[in-house]
């Protein structure tokens, strides 16, 4: 079990401001002391049980006012259940309303109302009823209102503030509780605290659907790929069925982080089955996982046939569509979501400024940049950094600079990295020394900025600073990110680095290289060594451009797929510009279709023509 911090008590830790809630003491007692008036009651909770349901606003609220004209409202369960209709229709502060007003306040209704904030997505407000609880009216949580109180912290992402609530939970005994106990697995899996959350999850004497979704989801989240895997197999075989939607949510996004292309659709296929394929959190992670496999079509499919869809559905078929090149669809979408009442937020934004930037659609980012403000939402430090990179890729840089210079917040690494993109793409030294200073006065930063800063360097020939910017690199203790491409094949995955000799079949796979070579040049390729960032002889730099990673990976899959298949790599860094044309020739002599997906977005090669415009 995990050992929660006993000191300082939850009342100290809790940062609220003391708030005074009323007193039952002064309130009638309640007369449920005939049978025709507890019919009466209860058949009103039904109707109100169906309101609820079916999100009938206007019918709930003149049923509320029959209640209170009826004096019924002194009713806890009736209470109980009209601050739950609120919360369902998301309004509540009627809800808050409600519960001050209340001439009884029992466990439930406590219950209701810490529940309501956590459903509307207000945990501050949630923890700071708990509270009152606790103080003013000397009450103890049940198994009802604590996984409430650990789900608002785990939203808040406050880890202690967790262990503090567990801790109460440990000394009032509900820990071994399945519920509170599933929660607390739960709260600490979303705070990143995995030790904690498998330490509570091994200890529970039972286990449910919560509390294998959450420690699957915290392993899916820390990209302990493999062990989130091993953990739904449990799920599913040792864990009697203990899944749900949530659950394969989790367990597709792994493979599609993974490009286990061949176990998604597995799992796609085991949630019709289980009638889990209209759940539009299954259908945002196998929207993912088919875009992220480079199969944009059965994303397209997934998002028409699930009906009720949520905001982070529509965002994920939005970033799917900008990623794959499909910038007509990416507007056409926004228009749909908004046409039916669902309201972006700032990863909708996001998409939108993506989906500009790499089609070089400057006016157009523009437009959805100051569209934000019109829907309440201030930019962020990654809308200034897409935008700083929608201007860059234009050759905007002067205009890029201005941006950066006038954000309201301190210029993170991100929007360095986007101006920095753009002074490598046009060759502009001058500006990428300049915020090369900009960026090492914030002291430590990741070495990928000073991989681009080099690599800015050696692109205009100043090979001398572009070792002094490596060294750094070096002196700081930090190293360069091998570059890799994979693919899968026969449910495994195959991996290479640039000139790579440890797979089984490296002899075959340079032969195809070898005799590809020959077919390209024959149709016209001529290698652009620039792209080799190194002051070595031209020789050395053709040969040291030919076996690039993704290469291999591409010879490797025209070995071992049929002809009727697409070649799928991924790739975990930046496609450089020569592999880029090469890959081209390579679809055009070969005839095959060739997907390359890369730490940016997708490539579509086919017929010696790519998705992207060549604009990426």
């Amino acid at each position: 079990m995990v050992e929660p911090i006993l000191d300082p008590p939850l009342l100290e830790l809790l940062p609220f401001p003391r708030k005074e809630f009323s007193s039952t003491s002064r309130f009638p007692r309640n007369p449920l002391n005939n049978l025709s008036f507890e019919q009466n009651y209860r058949t009103i909770c039904n109707h109100l049980l169906d309101f609820t349901r079916g999100k009938f606003l206007l019918k709930g609220q003149a049923f509320h006012a029959h209640v209170i004209k009826s004096g019924l409202q002194i009713v806890p369960l009736v209470c109980h259940h009209l601050i739950n209709f609120y919360a369902r229709l998301q309004l509540p502060h009627c809800s808050e309303l409600l519960f001050n007003d209340a001439f009884f306040k029992s466990s439930t209704t406590w219950s209701s109302i810490v529940s309501c904030f956590v459903q509307n997505e207000l945990p501050l407000d949630a923890l700071e009823y708990f509270q009152g609880m606790l103080r003013d009216e000397k009450m103890y949580p049940d198994d009802h209102i604590f996984p409430c109180a650990t789900k608002a912290c785990a939203m808040l992402n406050d880890r202690n503030l967790g262990q503090s609530v567990h801790c109460l939970a440990v000394k009032l005994g509900y820990d071994v509780n399945v519920y509170v106990g599933s929660s607390v697995v739960d709260m600490y899996a979303k705070c990143a605290r995995l030790g904690d959350a498998r330490k509570m999850f091994d200890g529970m004497p039972d286990r449910n659907v919560v509390s294998w979704s959450g420690i699957i989801y915290g392993y899916a989240q820390m990209g302990e790929d493999d062990e989130a895997l091993r953990l739904f197999k449990g799920a599913l075989c040792g864990g009697g069925m203990n899944v749900n939607d949530f659950t394969f949510s989790s367990v597709i996004r792994v493979c599609g982080n993974s490009t286990l292309f061949e176990l998604g659709k597995q799992m796609h296929g085991l949630c019709l089955k289980m009638n889990f394929d209209e759940s539009c959190f299954v259908g945002s992670s196998l929207i993912s996982m088919y875009s992220k496999s480079g199969v944009i079509e059965d994303a397209y499919r997934v998002f028409d046939e699930v009906l009720d869809r949520n905001l982070g559905m529509w965002n994920s078929m939005l970033i799917a569509c900008a990623q794959h090149a499909h910038t007509r669809s990416v507007f056409e979408l926004f228009k749909k979501m908004e046409s039916v009442g669902t309201k972006p937020n700032f990863i909708t934004f996001l998409c939108m400024l993506y989906a500009c930037s790499h089609a070089g659609l400057l006016e157009e980012g523009k437009f959805y940049f100051s569209l934000m403000k019109d829907n309440g939402i201030e930019p962020g430090s990654q809308h200034y950094a897409s935008m700083v990179d929608l201007l860059g890729r234009a050759g905007k840089l002067q205009e890029a600079l201005e941006l950066v210079n006038e954000m309201p917040m301190q210029p993170t690494e991100s929007v360095w990295g986007a101006l920095l993109t753009g002074c490598r793409i046009h060759r502009n030294i001058e500006l990428a020394a300049y915020v090369a200073d900009r960026v090492f006065a914030l002291g430590p930063v990741s070495p990928g900025l000073h991989i681009m800063l080099s690599s800015a360097y050696a692109a205009a020939g100043r090979y001398q600073e572009a070792a002094k910017a490596r060294k750094l690199l070096k002196d700081l203790g930090q190293k360069k990110e091998t570059g890799l491409s994979w693919v899968e094949e026969s449910n495994k995955i195959h991996t290479f680095a640039a000139g790579d000799r440890a797979h089984p079949q490296t002899v075959e796979i340079y032969k195809k290289l070898e005799e590809l070579g020959e077919d390209m040049e024959r149709a016209g390729y001529v290698a652009d060594t620039s792209y080799v960032l190194r002051e070595v002889g031209a020789v050395e730099k053709s040969q040291a451009i030919r076996y690039h990673s993704e290469r291999l990976a591409i010879a490797f899959a025209l070995i071992k797929f049929p002809p009727e298949r697409p070649i799928r790599v991924m790739k975990n860094l930046r496609v450089c510009g020569d592999c880029h044309t090469a890959v081209k020739f390579m679809s055009k002599c070969t005839g095959r279709t060739i997907i390359v997906r890369d730490n940016n977005r997708f490539h579509r090669f086919s017929n010696e023509q790519c998705s992207c415009g060549d604009y990426w």
